[in-house]
């Protein structure tokens, strides 16, 4: 009697290891995207060191105190930053807080509620409002804007004057305030905000969306569950971006603002400068103003930068579609 042994199982088979070799063309483009990487870094050092040594005698003037004065008088040897920093602060925000809910509803309304043939019209408006150079909103803010929003000023001060942002001196001047400033850059933001938010907004699984439509979700709830929580870090890189363009913005605040450095929570009334401004407007200066307005611009400089490496850090730790996982 013969016993039939069981057959040995085949070995596994081994994996095999995949190995991408690229191209010459893909080896050429790496090498032409890693150079233009390492060129734009080493601009940004050069820059940086050329404002630093061109800074050299405001702080050996003002010392520590260049980043807590507010006057900025070179005539007398007072140079600061403060006041300037202030007013470039104060634009932005104003400038990203209005900007940054219309860019949201005008990136929602073209994605999920305009007709193809709108939604093409409207995608191409909005990226030839970006193409608008920024003299001419500060022309037509300093000329049409500026006084149309006065009345606005007025009725915001008298009824809302019990709110210190809103509140303001006795017969006081409502035109190149800091209030009509931050509204017309937050025009010149709205375009590149509401394009980086779409653009997000368009990468929404169409799958997600509609199973919350097939689940009984309205239109609404759809946009709220699923395309709002896929776009948060597209939302966030937006509004970062938009305020790094709203505290850069030269010409229109130049020919929007006074100039004249000062801290001070009138919004609604005359006054206000920014570091950018500033600069255009006193770019004939030389000697120790000269030097005092590089000292500004590398302040400028560094806050930018850090600025938009905060906003890289959120948006890392923020990834498109991570509130819809679960």
């Amino acid at each position: 009697m013969t016993v039939a042994l069981p057959r040995p199982d085949p070995p596994a088979p081994g994996r095999r290891a995949v190995t991408d070799v690229p191209s010459p063309a893909d080896r050429a483009f790496r090498r032409v995207t890693t150079g233009a990487g390492l060129c734009m870094l080493g601009i940004l050092v050069v820059i940086g060191f050329f404002l630093i040594y061109r800074s050299g005698p405001a702080f050996k003037v003002s010392g520590f105190g260049f980043f807590s004065t507010i006057d900025f008088d070179a005539a007398n040897s007072k140079l600061g930053v403060l006041g300037l920093l202030y007013g470039t602060i104060v634009v932005a925000l104003i400038a990203v807080c209005v900007a940054v809910p219309v860019s949201i509803l005008a990136a929602l309304y073209i994605t999920e509620y305009a007709s193809s043939r709108l939604r093409g019209f409207l995608t191409g408006l909005v990226d030839l409002l970006a193409a608008i150079p920024s003299l001419l909103y500060g022309l037509w803010g300093f000329s049409f804007l500026g006084p149309q929003i006065v009345p606005v000023s007025t009725w915001l001060t008298n009824n809302l004057g019990w709110f210190p942002l809103f509140a303001t001196q006795d017969n006081t001047l409502f035109i190149n305030s800091m209030f009509i400033a931050g509204l017309v850059v937050s025009l010149m933001v709205l375009p590149i905000t509401t394009s980086v938010i779409r653009e997000v907004f368009t990468q929404t699984p169409p799958g997600e969306k509609e199973a919350a439509l097939a689940l009984g979700s309205t239109r609404w709830g759809m946009v709220k569950t699923v395309v709002l929580p896929f776009g948060r870090g597209g939302i966030i890189g937006g509004s970062m971006l938009g305020l790094g363009r709203a505290l850069g913005e030269t010409i229109a605040v130049s020919l929007l603002l006074p100039q004249v450095p000062q801290i001070s929570s009138h919004l609604l009334q005359f006054g206000g400068a920014t570091i950018s401004g500033y600069i255009a407007n006193n770019k004939g200066a030389s000697g120790l103003a000269l030097s005092g307005l590089m000292g500004a611009g590398l302040v400028l400089f560094v806050f930018t930068l850090a600025t938009n490496f905060t906003a890289s850090v959120i948006i890392s730790k923020s990834r498109s579609g991570a509130g819809v996982d679960a």
